[in-house]
């Protein structure tokens, strides 16, 4: 259903390092920079986007919106949490660990521009 999400960077240098950390953690590529200067994760699977917004006002962060990402692991999301809060994210939502009734592993972060992200974990 999607081909990429593309979100708002208002410093792209620390949110690159970010990205870089947290999706390294689950085993990707750090992002390249195009010569439009957005940050781009490309995958078999989709393609997220950093880019400062092009009408020149500040990147602001979706209420109420969640980016999720996969991860292979419980393991892999802790990984990910503690690279995100090692690297300028900021802990929300409960503490990374299962959820009660559904058996899902859940970690949540919010990236450097307040974007709310999160990886989880399906058990097999």
């Amino acid at each position: 259903m999607f081909s990429h999400i593309m979100i708002g960077a208002n410093d792209l240098e620390a949110s690159k390092k970010f990205y870089d950390a947290v999706l390294g953690a689950l085993g990707h590529k750090p992002g390249t920079i195009d010569p439009k200067g957005r940050c781009f994760y490309r995958t078999s699977s989709g393609v997220l986007a950093l880019t400062k917004p092009i009408n020149g006002e500040p990147a602001t962060h979706a209420n109420g919106g969640t980016i999720g990402f996969l991860a292979p692991s419980p393991e892999a999301a802790a990984a990910w949490h503690a690279a995100g809060i090692a690297n300028g994210g900021t802990t929300c939502e409960d503490p990374p660990g299962v959820r009660e009734g559904s058996g899902v592993y859940l970690a949540y972060l919010r990236d450097p521009s307040g974007n709310k992200i999160c990886a989880l974990h399906r058990p097999g």
